[in-house]
C-alpha cells in the first residue's frame, strides 16, 4: 500500500505552534488541521474528526501535538501507529532542547522527512501492524474472560487451587503475546535496517562514480 493512499498531511506541534510538517497531496489539510487542533479539548491525549471524508488525528502528550490526516475509511489502527512512532522519532531526535524554543515551520526541513519515511514505513507493513492488532486482542479476550471466571469462582467459594491455576493460564498466554510481539518488531527492525544498508549503499556508489569522475578529469 502506497503512503499516498493512507496519508495526506502530519505535522507537529508545541501547543498550538506548528514546528514540522510533511504534505503527501495537496489540500487545505493544513489549515483544517491546526483549526480543528484549537477545538481540542484539553484533556483528551487521543482525538478524532470526521470532515470531508478525511479523519484528523491527534495525540497530545508532554506539551506537544502530534497531528496526521488520512482517508476516513483507513480507521484508527494505522494513524495510531504513524502517531506513536513520530512522537518516538521527535523526542529521540529533539528531546527537551531544540524544539522548546523552536519557531513556526523552523523544524519541517530537518523533521519533515522522518514524517514522509514512517507515512512510507507503515503503510508498507500494513500486514503485520494488523497481525500484530489481533494478536493483542486475542490475548485481551482472553485476559477478560479469565477474570470474569475467576470472579465467578471466588463468588462459588471455589477453592485456591483452582484460582492459581487460572492465574497461571493467564500468565502463559500474557508471555505468549509479549513473544509474538516481539518477534514481529524484530522483523520490522531487520527490514529497516536492509532498506537503510541498501541506501547507504547506492549513495556510496553514487559518491565513487563522482570522485571518479573528477579524478579522471584533473588527470588523478
Amino acid at each position: 500500500m502506497s503512503p499516498e493512499g493512507v496519508f495526506a498531511y502530519s505535522f507537529v506541534a508545541r501547543g498550538t505552534l506548528v514546528l514540522a510538517e510533511h504534505s503527501e497531496r495537496a489540500g487545505n489539510f493544513p489549515s483544517v488541521a491546526v483549526q480543528c487542533l484549537l477545538r481540542l479539548p484539553s484533556s483528551n491525549e487521543k482525538f478524532s474528526y470526521s470532515i470531508d471524508g478525511h479523519s484528523y488525528h491527534y495525540l497530545l502528550h508532554d506539551g506537544y501535538a502530534y497531528c496526521v490526516v488520512t482517508e476516513e475509511s483507513v480507521g484508527r489502527q494505522l494513524p495510531d501507529m504513524f502517531l506513536e512512532r513520530v512522537k518516538a522519532d521527535f523526542q529521540r531526535k529533539f528531546g527537551r532542547g531544540k524544539a522548546d524554543t523552536a519557531m513556526a515551520n523552523s523544524l519541517t526541513k530537518e523533521f519533515g522527512p522522518v514524517m514522509k519515511g514512517e507515512m512510507k514505513y507503515v503503510a508498507e507493513h500494513v500486514g503485520e501492524f494488523d497481525k500484530l492488532s489481533k494478536v493483542k486482542a486475542e490475548v485481551t479476550a482472553v485476559q477478560d474472560v479469565m477474570r470474569e471466571n475467576i470472579v465467578k469462582a471466588m463468588d462459588r467459594g471455589v477453592a485456591l487451587t483452582v484460582l492459581e491455576d487460572k492465574a497461571e493460564s493467564l500468565r502463559v498466554e500474557a508471555d505468549r503475546y509479549k513473544a509474538q510481539a516481539g518477534q514481529v518488531k524484530r522483523k520490522m527492525w531487520l527490514q529497516n535496517m536492509k532498506v537503510k544498508l541498501i541506501v547507504i549503499g547506492i549513495l556510496f556508489i553514487i559518491a565513487l562514480v563522482i570522485w571518479l569522475s573528477v579524478c579522471r578529469g584533473f588527470s588523478c
